[in-house]
C-alpha cells in the first residue's frame, strides 16, 4: 500500500490517495483542486476507482463531482453532498457541485479494493455521519482526530457527548496505529491519547 498526500484548497484539506500494489487507488477528501489531483495520479500512473468523503464538510467534498468517480459517504451525511442547501459550511466557504453519493456507508461496512481492506467506523462528533477508515496499521481519521487536536463540535450538527465517545473509541484502537488527519501532520494513537511516542515504546521494552 502507497499512501500519497495532497494538501487542497483555501483550508488546508489533506486528500489522500491510497493506491494498490496493482497501481489502483481510491481518494479519501478530495476537498477541491480536482484538475491537480487527477494530474497528480496520472504522474503517478495511478487509477483513481472511488472516492470516500470521512464527512460532508465543502472543504472534504468539494472536488467530488469534477472527479466524476463513485463517491461513498456515510448515510448520516448524504445531504450534505446531495443539497449544499443543507450543507452548513457552504454558507461560509462558497457552493459545489451537488453528488449524489453512489454508496452510503455504515459503521462496519468494509471498503475493499485489490488487496486493501478499510473497516468504517462510524466516528460522529464533528458532523452526524462523520467515519474513520481503520486497516493495514492506519487510520483515516477526517476531522475527528488531529495532530494535537480534535475536531470542532460548535458547528450545526456536531454534538460534543458524540465527540467524547468517539474519542474514547479510537484511544483503543492501539498506540502503533498511524492516524492520517483531515488537516495537519499526521501522529499515532498512542502519541495523541498516551504521551506515548514510538521511541518511548520502544525503550520500555
Amino acid at each position: 500500500m502507497e499512501i500519497l498526500c495532497f494538501v487542497v484548497g483555501s483550508l488546508q484539506t489533506n486528500c489522500y490517495v491510497v493506491v494498490s500494489e496493482k497501481k489502483n487507488a481510491f481518494i479519501v477528501d478530495p476537498g477541491d483542486e480536482a484538475v491537480a489531483i487527477r494530474s497528480r495520479c496520472g504522474r503517478r500512473k495511478v487509477r483513481p476507482c472511488f472516492i470516500v468523503n470521512t464527512h460532508g464538510h465543502i472543504d472534504h467534498i468539494k472536488a467530488d463531482a469534477e472527479l466524476a468517480l463513485p463517491v461513498y459517504v456515510h448515510a448520516a451525511d448524504s445531504a450534505m453532498l446531495r443539497d449544499p442547501a443543507q450543507n452548513p459550511m457552504a454558507a461560509f466557504f462558497g457552493s459545489f457541485a451537488p453528488v449524489s453519493p453512489s454508496r452510503e456507508l455504515a459503521e462496519g461496512d468494509r471498503i475493499e479494493l485489490d488487496e486493501l481492506a478499510f473497516e468504517v467506523w462510524h466516528t460522529p462528533g464533528h458532523t452526524p455521519g462523520g467515519i474513520c477508515l481503520s486497516g493495514h496499521g492506519v487510520l483515516f481519521s477526517g476531522d475527528t482526530l488531529f495532530c494535537d487536536g480534535i475536531g470542532r463540535t460548535d458547528f450545526p450538527g456536531a454534538n460534543p457527548q458524540e465527540m467524547r465517545a468517539s474519542l474514547r473509541r479510537l484511544a483503543a484502537a492501539g498506540d502503533d496505529v498511524v492516524v492520517y488527519p483531515g488537516h495537519g501532520p499526521k501522529t499515532t494513537i498512542g502519541r495523541e491519547f498516551h504521551g506515548r511516542t514510538s521511541a518511548d515504546r520502544a525503550d520500555s521494552r
